[in-house]
């Protein structure tokens, strides 16, 4: 389904579906975070726009103006939703499974964990063909580690089926937006 890892410019290597935030820690770790303009090559977003997600509280601030782990991840999973979900409602979904950005003792997965857990479904979906709800309910209950119990699981599954939708309601409006931009129209066409 994506020829990139979700959220960022880079392609997705081969054999990388199960652990895609692993091909970007590498270059977390070498460089001891992103700069601003780093993450923009990353996410191909403004500078101003994760700004401005850092100043409304969805992704905590840098340090030492280099951007760690935990908000590098947050900044994808804003930004792999936002083409089918509005900010304020993903925002809204990460509290509801992770609570206060700046607090991490009160997460239910770790950011990280969540994200490679999700892009990990829509690949499996891709390959399998999986479409309806339940089917899709039913391979995210089989993802989701058997730690997670309880109402714990239970937010889990309703974050990542909305998540997962919502990565594939974008991939596929993204697809229509590059046929319909391939479209040439006759003179006399005019679309109502």
């Amino acid at each position: 389904m994506y020829d990139k890892i979700p959220g960022t410019e880079l392609d997705l290597p081969p054999g990388k579906e199960k652990e895609v935030f692993s091909v970007i820690k590498p270059i977390l770790d070498a460089t001891g975070g992103l700069t601003l303009s780093q993450l923009s090559s990353l996410t191909g977003l403004e500078g101003s726009t994760i700004q401005n997600w850092i100043k409304r509280g969805w992704v905590a601030a840098a340090k030492g103006k280099k951007y760690q782990e935990r908000q590098v991840v947050r900044i994808l999973l804003l930004n792999v939703l936002r083409g089918s979900l509005k900010l304020e409602d993903i925002a809204s979904l990460m509290e509801y499974v992770n609570g206060r950005v700046d607090d991490y003792s009160d997460d239910i997965m770790h950011d990280t964990q969540l994200y490679d857990l999700m892009c990990r479904i829509i690949f499996l979906t891709g390959r399998s063909g999986t479409d309806g709800r339940e089917q899709l309910l039913g391979l995210i209950e089989e993802s989701i580690p058997e730690e997670y119990t309880g109402e714990d699981r239970r937010r889990l599954i309703k974050v990542l089926l909305i998540a997962v939708l919502g990565c594939k309601a974008s991939y596929y409006r993204q697809l229509a937006e590059k046929e319909y931009k391939n479209l040439s129209f006759e003179k006399s066409e005019v679309l109502l």
